[in-house]
Parts: structure tokens; C-alpha cells; sequence
């Protein structure tokens, strides 16, 4: 990264001059920004890439020819990618942006006090000591952003206990309470396997850390109890998630929540 004791470079990306201007504005008024540079098409943001290099770049999604995602995901394959925040008016992308390793997601209009987070976020990550290639994209599913009320909140995944489906959201069951995310459960189940979570039903994923015991209801079908609820085990898969609790369990992974 370039970062130095003066601030961040920054390249800002958006094909709408107004809201580029605006995006631009704010940064450079940002006492974390040393830096701005804009690009008004994704095409002139890769040649700019190419030839310089930026601690984080600011881009819009939708885009005409290569959207926002697509361009990120080619900004991962350089040699030293830039930190990502995607900014955009459109919440319904959040899941495939935390995907590809952005580490905020910024909706439009931009607030002061929510880009001020995310400029805390890339800053963390580009003052990291390891090199870049070393470090990876951030595991940026770790939590999710939830939207409510023209406020954003994070839920941390280790929170959650278990995911119920509702249409096109998910509802994740946390200590903090229940909260609404718009993405298929197919798509959760994706980026949370390999953090403990597992399908126990067409409509449900649990965190195997979070299940007490394993109950049956009163017409003999099997419950996965957790402290925040009962989740439903169908018989397909009853025998997974057996296997994976005794896994858990000989890893000692079960005595985490204590």
C-alpha cells in the first residue's frame, strides 16, 4: 500500500459526474485522505490502476460495461490490489460486495459520519505489516451491514445462533435480537460453511457452536436447541449435522459458548 503519515490516495469511481463530484468532495474534506483522484468509467479507473497505486478505491456498481463487481474482482488479481468500498444506492448488492472482499458498503446519499467508518475500516487494513499478497481480501462476511431507519449496524456472524429463510431475506437470530438481510439462505450458507454453520432444514442454518443438545418435538421429528430457540432437523439432514456435532465436539469447538 501507499499509505504514509500524510493520509491516504484514494481513486474515487463513478459514471455520474454529480455523484462523483459529491463522493470526491467528502473525501477530500476527510482528514484520513491525503489524495483523490476521479475516474468516470471503470475502463479509465483500470488504466489509472495499472500505472499507479491507490490504499483504497471508492466505486459505484452499476456501471455501463464493466459494473462495479466486475471491476472489483479484477482489482483483486493485481499485484497489490487496493482496500474496496463499494458505494451505491442499491442495498440488494451488499452480499455479493462483502463477497468479493470489500470491506464497507457505503449507500447513496453518502453521510459524513458513515464514510468516516469506512475510511476507519480501510485504514486498519492498509497499515496491516504484512504485505499485501500475504494478507488476502479481509473476511469481510464476519459480520453483515443491516440497514435500517437510514442507519447502518453490523452483526457479527459469532453472534448469531441460528438463520431462518423469509423470501428473498433471511433473518439471522443474534443476542443482539433478530435482524433482516436481504439474501437467499443458498447464498449465506455459501459463505458461512466454513465457519460453523450448517443447513438443517430447507429454511434453516445453524451455528454448530450454538446447539445445547438435540431434542425431539412431539411428533417424533428432531430439534436442534440453542439458547435463542428450537431449529428444525429434517431427516435428510439429521445424520450431517450428527456427524458435524461430534466432530465439533472432539475439537473441543462445543465449549466456546460457555
Amino acid at each position: 500500500m501507499t499509505e504514509t503519515a500524510q493520509g491516504l490516495r484514494v481513486l474515487a469511481i463513478d459514471d455520474v459526474p454529480a455523484a462523483l463530484a459529491d463522493l470526491c468532495g467528502m473525501l477530500r474534506e476527510a482528514p484520513e485522505v491525503s489524495d483523490v483522484v476521479a475516474a468516470g468509467d471503470p475502463l479509465s479507473a483500470l488504466k489509472l490502476l495499472r500505472s499507479d497505486e491507490f490504499d483504497a478505491v471508492f466505486l459505484d456498481i452499476s456501471m455501463p460495461g464493466l459494473d462495479g463487481l466486475e471491476l472489483a474482482a479484477l482489482l483483486r488479481k493485481l499485484a497489490n490490489p487496493p482496500v474496496i468500498v463499494f458505494v451505491t444506492a442499491y442495498e440488494a448488492h451488499a452480499v455479493a460486495a462483502f463477497g468479493i472482499g470489500a470491506v464497507d458498503y457505503l449507500l447513496k446519499p453518502v453521510r459524513a459520519e458513515r464514510l468516516a467508518e469506512a475510511l476507519t475500516r480501510v485504514g486498519r487494513f492498509s497499515q496491516s505489516e504484512e504485505p499485501t499478497q500475504q494478507r488476502g481480501t479481509p473476511d469481510a462476511m464476519a459480520a453483515l451491514p443491516v440497514e435500517s431507519g437510514g442507519r447502518t449496524r453490523y452483526v457479527p456472524r459469532r453472534d448469531v445462533q441460528f438463520v431462518e429463510a423469509h423470501g428473498d431475506y433471511v433473518r439471522l437470530h443474534a443476542r443482539s435480537g433478530v435482524h433482516l438481510v436481504r439474501m437467499p439462505i443458498s447464498r449465506l450458507e455459501e459463505y458461512w460453511s466454513g465457519a460453523g454453520f450448517v443447513r438443517t432444514h430447507r429454511g434453516f442454518l445453524v451455528a454448530l457452536s450454538a446447539v445445547r443438545e438435540l431434542r425431539s418435538d412431539s411428533v417424533g421429528g428432531l430439534l436442534a436447541h440453542t439458547d435463542l430457540g428450537d431449529v428444525p432437523v429434517s431427516r435428510r439432514h439429521a445424520r450431517e449435522l450428527r456427524q458435524q456435532l461430534l466432530h465439533a465436539a472432539q475439537r473441543g469447538e462445543l465449549e466456546r459458548r460457555a
